[in-house]
């Protein structure tokens, strides 16, 4: 059984990875609906919270139904972390995590993100910081290291573990990688292996079917699997990694309709949370994942992406469903 803190998450759990741009509440209504057992708000900046900036307010939205669920924060700075813990503290999520990991120049720039892998004390004290500042569970989410020669990441999990931290989630790239290679996982089963090492560890990186889950499941003896890219447009893979793991058989792929109907609840989800033109163009980015492989969908798709109220998407992704029922569909 894999607890973190008080929270139970069963024998083998698979986690949402925190998405800027994708992990909002709309998103993870339907991930859960679909078998998610921990989810991540997407990351949120420190500075922004303290400045009560609208957009990273916006972040710390959660609802009962999605728990358990952590709130991501970022930054460099120890007093912005202790202050902005206390905002996320008063909001009651069930954990706090914070971003080590984040490869996007903007945030490595201000020394946050994975720009921290750096300096493995700053990370210390910035994770003591927020330790310190709640008693909610402190989780963390890094890589590999800054690059090949930096990989330090069995320091790091146990100094981490030192200052309090309740759970690692490790994506198995070195920052400079970014997105690209294969994710490597032998260094995050190094890191279970080590008998100083009491806490959860989670692999993330490249899983992107219920075959690969299972043998990186049997092959590294971690503590569970965090699913990001694969899972856009395509929240069914969590319960088809569950099933696999239970019956070594495959469920049957998404039909039209399956996909038309959760487009559908994600499409008004964002629109109930976000209002009806934020809601529409930010739902724009899925649709593409959400139809992958549909033969001639072209016509559609630039519909999808172009009509700016409600009840005209509606109206196509109905079409959709009646143009394409009878088509089976390529993963």
């Amino acid at each position: 059984m894999v607890k973190i803190g008080n929270i139970d998450l069963g024998d083998f759990p698979l986690l949402l990875a925190p998405m800027e741009d994708v992990s909002d509440p709309p998103f993870r209504a339907v991930c859960k609906d679909n078998g998610a057992d921990l989810m991540y708000t997407e990351f949120i900046s420190s500075e922004g919270l303290i400045r009560d900036a609208i957009k990273s307010m916006k972040k710390l939205d959660i609802f009962e139904y999605e728990r358990p669920i952590g709130i991501q924060i970022f930054g460099g700075d120890e007093d912005a972390m202790r202050m902005a813990t206390q905002i996320v503290d008063a909001t009651n999520p069930d954990l706090v995590d914070i971003n080590f990991g984040c490869p996007v120049k903007k945030v490595v720039c201000k020394g946050a993100g994975a720009g921290v892998l750096k300096n493995v004390p700053l990370m210390v004290r910035l994770t003591e910081a927020v330790v310190k500042s709640t008693n909610l569970p402190v989780t963390v989410k890094t890589r590999l290291g800054w690059d090949d020669n930096t990989k330090n990441i069995l320091e790091v999990a146990e100094r981490l573990q030192d200052v309090g931290i309740k759970a690692l989630t490790v994506h198995g790239r070195t920052r400079t990688q970014m997105y690209k290679g294969e994710a490597d996982w032998t260094l995050i089963a190094k890191v279970k292996e080590n008998p100083r090492i009491q806490i959860p560890i989670f692999g993330n990186g490249d899983i992107d079917s219920p075959q690969k889950a299972l043998e990186y499941k049997n092959r590294y003896g971690l503590d569970g699997i965090m699913i990001g890219r694969a899972a856009i447009g395509y929240p069914w893979i969590f319960n088809e990694i569950k099933h696999f793991f239970k019956t070594g058989t495959e469920l049957p792929p998404p039909t039209i309709a399956d996909r038309v109907a959760v487009c559908r609840k994600h499409l008004s989800r964002s629109v109930e949370w976000k209002g009806e033109i934020v809601g529409i163009m930010e739902m724009r980015r899925h649709y593409a994942q959400y139809f992958k492989n549909l033969p001639h969908f072209k016509d559609y798709r630039m519909q999808l992406v172009t009509l700016d109220d409600y009840e005209s998407v509606n109206a196509v992704l109905e079409e959709v469903s009646e143009k394409y029922s009878e088509i089976a569909i390529i993963n």
